[in-house]
């Protein structure tokens, strides 16, 4: 049986020339993002070979970083890692295998949030918003307080019943806002803007009880951190969290870990003050008798020479007529 190889075949080397050009003259796949987890890595002299793959195993990516490159990576893929990598796909006709060929290395997920939070921290340390020569005393006792959070938040409750407990008869300004979502950071800034326009107010509180990591991220935009440097009035944080220190915390004036914590540090107690009032009054008291005894023991010093010298002279008199 004859059988003619039609004049449209291609050799190993002419399929692997079309698919090359196809994979990297592609416009996304000359620089494309790709993100999953490292399953292995392999060091070799001329840079680390890795598998990239997704974390059900379902698909992987052989992925390159040649050393030249390796000094300018944020991240060095390590096994079991969770890194977004930028790169270009390259093809190698001898093995008839592609590969990623890696520019970029990050963290993701948890990990690409704080390389966020700490360019942004270390950019806003650099600009001089956190020094601490920059932090504005509170006033000792302020009539009028503004507040900032969320009308159904708790945190709302407790700075009320705080404030009311510990010194009545306080002016409050409510501004609320959002905080927490996409929304916030926006709703927090208007929020704090409210109450510079009012102008009322001698001290403000930006506050919300606790919550993951992600509900507390409009704590570290941009936007509010700025909004707090900018503010004319001090500004207290009182933000639920115990174990890290959001950029709020960093540029307000007094920061604390909880609401009522804030409500409590704007405000001296009522019965404090009155316990203190007490005992100025016990201490001045105390110093007055002390003077008192003090200046009746000097006069009576003073009596008991007169006698002497009375005495002296009756008797000098006496010797007088004698002689």
């Amino acid at each position: 049986m004859n059988f003619e190889f039609p004049e449209t075949a291609l050799s190993v080397a002419g399929i692997t020339n079309y698919i090359q050009s196809l994979l990297e003259e592609d416009q996304i796949l000359r620089q494309v993002w790709v993100t999953g987890e490292v399953s292995s890595a392999n060091h070799h002299r001329s840079g680390l070979f890795f598998t990239l793959q997704d974390p059900d195993g379902t698909a992987g990516i052989k992925c390159v970083i040649w050393n030249s490159q390796a000094a300018k990576l944020m991240q060095i893929p390590t096994v079991g890692e969770q890194i977004i990598i930028l790169g270009s796909i390259r093809l190698y006709p001898q093995r008839g295998e592609y590969q990623l060929s890696v520019w970029q290395a990050l963290p993701a997920g948890a990990g690409l949030q704080a390389l966020r939070y700490q360019q942004l921290r270390d950019r806003l340390l650099a600009e001089g918003l956190f020094d601490p020569q920059k932090k504005r005393p509170l006033p000792l006792h302020p009539q009028t307080i503004a507040v900032v959070t969320s009308p159904t938040a708790a945190a709302w409750g407790d700075i009320q019943k705080t404030l009311k407990h510990r010194y009545p008869g306080l002016h409050l300004l409510f501004s609320p806002a959002t905080v927490q979502g996409e929304q916030a950071p926006e709703s927090i800034v208007k929020a704090i803007a409210r109450v510079e326009k009012d102008g009322r107010a001698e001290v403000l509180i930006l506050s919300r009880g606790g919550g993951a990591v992600e509900e507390l991220a409009c704590f570290n935009d941009e936007r509010v951190v700025r909004a707090i440097a900018e503010c004319s009035i001090p500004v207290i944080t009182g933000i639920g969290h115990q174990r890290d220190e959001s950029l709020v915390d960093l540029v307000a004036d007094i920061c604390v870990h909880t609401p009522t914590a804030a409500a409590e540090i704007v405000v001296p107690a009522l019965s404090e003050l009155y316990a203190q009032h007490q005992q100025r009054i016990d201490a001045l008291y105390d110093a007055v008798y002390e003077v008192k005894v003090t200046t009746e023991n000097q006069l009576q010093v003073l009596r008991n020479r007169l006698q002497r010298l009375g005495l002296d002279r009756q008797v000098k008199q006496e010797m007088q007529k004698l002689g």
